[in-house]
């Protein structure tokens, strides 16, 4: 059975939808206005990432008629992502307190990891480690943070879809490399599709915002494809972490060093690198547009690397996040707010 008209189908419904939920979003005044922590200046409808879950929830039982979906996979990211796109919908609707938010995300986690059977053994150095029951909660952490970190990085116009699009196409390049005559990557090019129709609108200048349902939903969806690639080819984990670098080494030094200052992280702000590159150069297409290219033109073939066995996964690892690194720091990445570039 053939699937290839899904994705062009999941993309024209995305953009359909995404202008419906725009429409819906005006009629009911769900508009992000700015404050002194935004990164925009107009108010702008936002929930417009619903149509990306829809769209790719949608989409993934008709993968799993035609065989190229397994059905622990299916019903993980059925469970997992239906539960955070809910509370985050919730949330964009009316303020939910964070415990509530954060047990959400953890039971969501703990479904995807059951789903899945959880962390399988990783190589390091050519060294299997299996972690055990550690490793679960570990992989848990991990679910919970991209989540997370997601969110704390859709504060721009088209970041959050551009990267999604491009850690995907990595994800697709990698499973053509070490799967090839599998159908790992029609997930990964499920979630490309639905997010392409969705940044026709939010695109710089954005019409319409993605919202926590959205965002919560691709951190947690992009972590949970991590680990599969865990389960079809160990060094498939280590590629996807690599693809997702330019999102998890700025939330990450963002969060250290605002914890290690004191500051109460779990508030809003706008601290990150990323942040402070659009301030600097003034306007927000520049700065999603290299992450973008970051991702495409480092990140991936390193990633391309790894899952080929030309380079072992935790080098590959250090090599692509060393520079990404140096960035944060140098676009002051977690420094006071006060403290601009």
């Amino acid at each position: 059975m053939s699937i290839w008209w899904i994705f062009p189908l999941a993309a024209a419904a995305a953009l359909l939808l995404t202008g419906v939920l725009r429409r819906y979003a005006l009629s009911r005044s769900l508009l992000d206005i700015p404050n002194e922590r935004s990164s925009h200046s107009v108010p702008t409808p936002r929930g417009g990432g619903v149509a990306i879950v829809l769209i790719f929830l949608s989409g993934l039982p008709l993968l799993a008629i035609a065989g190229a979906l397994p059905t622990a996979l299916l019903w993980g990211l059925l469970g997992a992502g239906a539960g955070v796109a809910l509370i985050g919908f919730l949330d964009d609707h009316g303020h939910i307190a964070a415990r509530w938010r954060l047990l959400a995300h953890f039971l969501a986690a703990g479904w995807a990891l059951i789903c899945l059977g959880g962390l399988p053994a990783l190589t390091v150095d050519g060294f299997t480690l299996e972690m055990g029951l550690l490793g679960h909660l570990l992989a848990a952490v991990y679910l919970v943070w991209m989540l997370n970190l997601y969110n704390f990085m859709d504060g721009i116009d088209g970041i959050a879809g551009i990267e999604a699009m491009t850690v995907c196409l990595g994800g697709v390049l990698l499973y053509a490399l070490a799967s090839p005559g599998g159908f790992a990557w029609a997930v990964p090019l499920l979630l490309l599709s639905a997010v392409a129709g969705f940044l026709f609108w939010n695109y710089p200048p954005a019409k319409i915002f993605m919202g926590d349902a959205g965002s919560g939903f691709l951190g947690l969806v992009l972590g949970v494809l991590s680990l599969q690639a865990a389960w079809v080819a160990p060094e498939l984990f280590w590629g996807w972490v690599i693809l997702l670098g330019t999102f998890i080494v700025d939330a990450t030094v963002t969060l250290l060093r605002r914890v290690r200052r004191g500051d109460k992280f779990y508030e809003a702000h706008r601290s990150h690198a990323y942040q402070y590159a659009s301030r600097r150069y003034g306007a927000h297409k520049p700065i999603s547009l290299a992450f973008g290219a970051i991702n495409l033109f480092w990140l991936m073939p390193i990633a391309a690397l790894v899952a080929s066995g030309h380079l072992e996964g935790v080098v590959g690892l250090l090599v692509a996040y060393a520079p990404l690194v140096w960035a944060a720091y140098r676009y002051k990445a977690g420094a006071r707010q006060l403290q601009e570039v």
